[in-house]
């Protein structure tokens, strides 16, 4: 059986108005229901890739196609209708505080109704029943009637995913989703995340500053520094000589936080 290619990406390069070149000359493939982590120092490059994947922001070169859809060339609108297929998860959650764990997870399904039953907030029992089946997908069902406000910070990032998986996303992107999470919580936020993808053979890429964490959860990592991708490949050849160069140009707080994880005490 062959494996659809979601997302290929083509000489891909951001330079911002100031001059600043984020991204320059990125290639890379990803295919159906594969689980990749990115990795790569504060102002690699890596909020900037998602962010173009998703239309957020203009590329300045280069090509993004989205099964065969180069999005680079779309209009603003057909950039939105695009971006309903895409599950976008953010480290700081956005949601509504006010509203309801399910009202929260419907408003994935806000590309799906027409715009007079958005403006009532009507969402009929087919996306209701959606959202419940999001909800349980990252064991968050008992939190549905629950003000958003009201939950930790780990069930906060379970129910921004759950609205990303009531998108009926082609694929999922998660920029830094449990930076903000201690590190048992992260790894069962990232179990959740990556158990709910491979069910529903989602395609997902998760920019992530944990090393250890990337290595446990991706079938594949790629690893971006100044811009440009420095590895590309399994896991288990993440060597040390690779990611040296991947963090070459981190400062020393970043040094020590690499080399305390691939350095082990001998104590």
């Amino acid at each position: 059986m062959s494996i659809s290619t979601i997302l290929e990406v083509n000489g891909l390069s951001k330079i911002y108005p100031n001059g600043y070149e984020a991204l320059s000359d990125v290639s890379f493939a990803v295919h159906e229901g594969e689980f990749i982590c990115i990795i790569g120092r504060s102002g690699a490059g890596k909020s900037t890739l998602l962010r173009c994947i998703n239309g957020l922001i203009p590329a300045t070169h280069g090509s993004i196609h989205i099964q065969s859809t180069d999005i680079t060339r779309l209009s603003e609108k057909e950039t939105l209708t695009l971006r309903r297929k895409i599950g976008f998860i953010f480290q700081e959650f956005n949601l509504v505080d006010h509203l309801s764990v399910m009202d929260n997870v419907l408003t994935g399904r806000l590309g799906y109704i027409n715009s007079f039953a958005s403006l009532l907030g009507y969402f009929d029992h087919v996306h209701r029943e959606k959202a419940l089946e999001c909800l349980g997908r990252v064991n968050m069902l008992q939190r549905a009637s629950y003000r958003a406000d009201r939950l930790s910070g780990g069930e906060k990032q379970r129910v921004a995913i759950a609205r990303a998986l009531a998108q009926d996303p082609l694929m999922l992107l998660a920029d830094e989703p449990v930076a903000s999470l201690d590190p048992e919580l992260s790894w069962s936020v990232m179990g959740d995340l990556r158990k709910a993808a491979k069910e529903l053979d989602v395609a997902t890429l998760v920019n992530i500053h944990d090393i250890e964490t990337a290595k446990h959860f991706a079938d594949r990592v790629i690893g971006i520094a100044q811009g440009r991708i420095i590895y590309d490949g399994s896991p288990a050849l993440l060597t040390d000589a690779i990611l040296q160069e991947i963090y070459r140009s981190a400062n020393s707080a970043m040094r020590s936080r690499y080399e305390a994880i691939v350095q082990p005490s001998n104590e």
